[in-house]
């Protein structure tokens, strides 16, 4: 909806095809979200030449615009604060155990703030295992496409996959056993070592 608003913001005479093209849905699903925000007040509708309409935003749709942003933002913000925590915690518990150089598994934003959490523990990255990734280098560390790859030795793997992350942490503990493998609760795949080995 957020998207919807904004895209028709910046230009309210572009074509749904365009719009749903943009915002990468279905045609259909574009047009029941205009008739919605229609409906609810959010845009106006009005004539286009070429046989085409033209939407507007109203006072009401500015206003949830900016709700729907103060929303998404607060949520974002919330995330972050979540994953930096877990993954900081995921990094001292791997530094408690003699764990100094770590390989994250997994190119993506949470990868990011890992590297952040290992550098403020003093904790090496090695490098990023990635093998869906053609860049050689991830905010300064060597990119990997295979764990098999990387060329120097590291004591544990930190998930940080958004995408076959289950696959990914049962290569990893297969290869280095479970208690050499971290993986943040915020994934989803399943207890972090700190916790599975302390019940």
């Amino acid at each position: 909806m957020l998207d919807l608003l904004e895209s028709v913001e910046r230009d309210g005479e572009q074509t749904q095809r365009h719009l749903a093209s943009e915002l990468g849905v279905a045609l259909g699903l574009v047009n029941a979200y205009l008739k919605r925000c229609v409906k609810k007040g959010l845009l106006k509708v009005g004539e286009a030449p070429a046989r085409r309409y033209a939407y507007y935003l109203t006072p009401q749709g500015f206003a949830e615009k900016a709700r729907l942003t103060v929303e998404y933002f607060s949520f974002s913000f919330s995330i972050f604060r979540r994953a930096r925590a877990e993954y900081g915690d995921a990094i001292k518990t791997a530094s408690s155990r003699g764990f100094s150089r770590i390989v994250i598994a997994g190119l993506s934003d949470l990868a990011e703030i890992a590297t952040i959490c290992a550098l403020e523990c003093g904790t090496e990255v090695v490098g990023v295992v990635d093998a869906s990734s053609s860049q050689p280098k991830f905010v300064g560390f060597p990119v990997f496409a295979s764990f098999d790859e990387v060329d120097r030795p590291f004591d544990a793997v930190v998930i940080a996959a958004l995408h076959n992350g289950g696959e990914i942490l049962r290569d990893a503990t297969d290869r280095y056993g479970a208690e050499r493998v971290y993986s943040p609760a915020l994934l989803g795949l399943s207890e972090p070592a700190s916790r599975s080995e302390a019940s």
